[in-house]
């Protein structure tokens, strides 16, 4: 059953329409207006900068075949691309939304029931075994996912098959 989520009135919703827009191309357009020397810089990452960094991340997977990289930090949010060729560990961010841009490959995204085995891994953090009693989401190339702050959630990818996408994590404020 394919899962639909209601999207909440987070900080991130407007990041949330930015992401759609760019499924497919995975870039995110400079303004033609010229910017005043006060406008931020923007970051651009296009399909093939981002494949590219994803092979070098398959290089550096640990054991538990994941490996990830932050590519940018602001004040509220950042960026991050990472790469799983087995499943995720359970986790659980009190005050982070993960939003996923599926870049290749397929995964099952596991969300909501309970941690087995969850333990604080960092403050804000609960890193566990598995989520039991959740809902199961596919998640394939071009999808976008966004887990609200404060759910538990984890990463099923196929034997054999591996998940490479990249994510947003924005501080949810209540």
């Amino acid at each position: 059953m394919k899962a639909k989520r209601k999207i909440g009135t987070t900080p991130g919703i407007l990041l949330t329409i930015a992401l759609a827009a760019c499924v497919g191309q995975f870039s995110l357009a400079q303004s033609s207006a010229p910017a005043s020397p006060a406008s931020p810089a923007i970051e651009h990452y296009s399909q093939a900068d981002l494949l590219g960094m994803e092979k070098k991340l398959e290089q550096k997977k640990d054991a538990t075949g994941a490996a990830s990289e932050t590519l940018q930090k602001y004040p509220i949010d950042y960026t991050m691309l990472s790469f799983r060729s087995q499943d995720g560990k359970a986790e659980l961010h009190e005050k982070i939304a993960d939003f996923f841009v599926v870049l290749e490959g397929t995964a099952t995204l596991v969300t909501g029931g309970k941690i087995i085995n969850g333990a604080p891994s960092a403050p804000g953090e609960v890193r566990g075994d598995s989520v039991q009693g959740g809902m199961q989401t596919q998640l394939k190339k071009g999808d976008i996912a966004h887990i609200p702050a404060n759910t538990p959630h984890q990463l099923l990818v196929p034997k054999g098959g591996t998940f490479q996408y990249f994510i947003v994590k924005v501080q949810e404020v209540n």
